[in-house]
């Protein structure tokens, strides 16, 4: 099959693209010139390049490939980047050190589709075709998360997941770090979090409910020396890791190794091995609310992301309801029952992130109040989202029926396991809504972007994670870098693009082996 030109097939599709005649040739020869605060820019271009290419691309002051930073381009924004290629050479301009990164990435994808390979190619005229693109996204906040808590992955594999996102011009890596099933965020003030909270027996074979279970430990905990390399490696490509730590809710693991943070201190837990919701939640004491905070103050002097996630959502309130303490701890606070302490305890959380000047992030699953400092992320209904908005939130737009990319991709006994839920296939994910019914300029401004997620339970290896993102993520990235050419439009683009992904070895097109087809099954988190 005759694919696209790569200049044809960009995705995502740049604001502004035009074509011209001739193309500019790189080889042993070629040299960059590179302005002052460029120079990021210029190591990631040849870091990405040299594995399939080979070049070297050195400096020098007369080079015909000029990466210039440009203040002065203030119609570019933070993230934006015009670049100019003649058959004379290449110019890319950004008036920020993000946009000359997303321009970098343009720059692979115009090469030909063998020069995001991993392993040198030999043969291949390395050419870029002559184009003028002015390009800046639509939407600030272009994200993907990854549960590494139901299944933990290591750093190596996290950086490529990194470098993924960044070809797609995706800017948040939402890392989620903890659940009932495991503890992956070391804590050097409470080290048991991760030696027995990092640790499970066995793990659920089958949707929630299950009787059936694997018999194999899982076992995964990160370092800070890992995560901070992996923070450093991110921003390297403009990508910021977005750590999520969730309270009070979803803390089984947590609860297995420190008993007293429970509504009943004298029980003791196993790090839950099932799917689904626990209904085992935090206490509500003092003692409780400090330890948190221990964890909050290790969390943000790791990762510098100005959003730190808190959690927040599926948190059943029957054992605050059990607890007189809990129940005492309503009264004091003037609430109206135990079921208010979900929002309460969030804000006490939001606080001390305010205080230490970074945004906290949370789930919304329903109208529930909360503190106007905090991010809403609304994953069960759109129309959350657009509420959270006009009341004041800033808004990432989650939406399970065209985000959650733990559902199946299609109907067809080929699909691997998935989460019970509606198929989330191509088309559903291009139509993420993300324009507010409303006609206020101030909440439609709040609405920052989307991202996609993965929860793992059913997802053990990273070939079943790129099965699952790919090509899906690539819709979503189109729609939340700009978004306007239409649905047809990006399906041809898409054609030439999923070469790319085969370059890099991406498994997007069939399951891969190493991934078990039993019976769907089908549910949410």
């Amino acid at each position: 099959m005759d694919l696209p030109r790569p200049e044809l097939a960009l995705v995502p599709r740049p604001r502004r693209v035009s074509t011209r005649s001739g193309r500019f040739r790189l080889d042993g020869t070629t040299r960059l010139r590179v302005t002052r605060g460029a120079e990021a820019a210029a190591k990631l271009l040849r870091a990405l390049l040299a594995p399939a290419t080979g070049l070297r691309l050195q400096a020098a002051a007369d080079g015909a490939f000029v990466l210039a930073l440009d203040p002065a381009l203030t119609g570019l924004g933070d993230e934006g980047y015009g670049l100019t290629v003649s058959p004379k050479g290449a110019l890319l301009r950004a008036a920020r050190p993000a946009g000359l990164l997303r321009g970098v990435q343009t720059v692979r994808q115009l090469l030909p589709y063998e020069a995001l390979s991993e392993r040198p190619v030999r043969g291949v005229p390395w050419e870029l075709p002559a184009v003028e693109i002015t390009d800046v996204p639509r939407h600030a906040w272009r994200g993907s998360m990854l549960d590494v808590a139901r299944h933990f992955q290591p750093v190596s594999y996290l950086r490529r997941y990194v470098d993924l996102l960044a070809l797609h011009k995706l800017n948040v890596f939402h890392l989620h770090l903890t659940d009932d099933q495991g503890w992956r965020m070391p804590v050097a003030a409470y080290p048991r979090l991760t030696e027995v909270g990092g640790r499970r027996p066995e793990s659920m074979a089958g949707p929630a409910g299950s009787d059936r279970f694997d018999g194999v430990p899982h076992v995964g905990a990160y370092t800070r020396a890992e995560l901070r390399e992996l923070v450093a490696y991110a921003a390297e490509r403009g990508v910021s890791v977005l750590p999520e730590t969730g309270v009070p809710g979803h803390v089984r693991a947590a609860l297995a190794a420190h008993p007293e943070l429970g509504t009943d201190p004298a029980r003791r837990l196993d790090v839950w091995t099932r799917w689904g919701v626990c209904e085992n939640v935090l206490g509500t004491d003092d003692h409780v609310l400090d330890f948190f905070r221990t964890v909050l103050d290790e969390v943000m002097d790791v990762f510098p992301s100005p959003y730190v996630h808190i959690g927040g959502d599926e948190c059943p309130t029957a054992e605050w309801e059990r607890s007189p303490a809990a129940r005492a701890r309503a009264a004091r606070e003037g609430l109206p029952g135990p079921r208010a302490l979900h929002p309460w305890f969030i804000a006490r959380m939001a606080e001390h992130l305010v205080r230490a000047g970074r945004r906290p992030v949370v789930w919304a699953e329903n109208g529930v109040t909360l503190p106007l400092d905090c991010t809403v992320m609304s994953w069960r209904e759109p129309g959350h989202g657009h509420a959270a908005a006009e009341r004041g939130h800033q808004v990432v737009h989650t939406d399970h029926r065209a985000t959650y990319f733990d559902y199946a991709r299609g109907h067809g006994p080929q699909e691997p396991p998935a989460q019970p839920g509606a198929v989330v296939d191509l088309r559903a994910v291009y139509g993420v809504d993300l324009a507010p019914p409303t006609r206020d300029p101030a909440a439609a401004s709040r609405v920052l972007g989307a991202q996609g997620q993965l929860w793992t339970e059913f997802v053990r290896t990273p070939a079943h994670i790129e099965y699952l993102t790919y090509p899906r993520l690539c819709a979503l990235a189109e729609r939340v870098w700009d978004g306007t050419s239409g649905w047809r439009d990006f399906a041809a683009r898409l054609a030439g693009h999923r070469a790319r992904l085969d370059a890099l070895n991406v498994p997007h097109a069939d399951p891969p082996a190493t991934v078990p087809v039993p019976p769907r099954v089908g549910g949410l988190r």
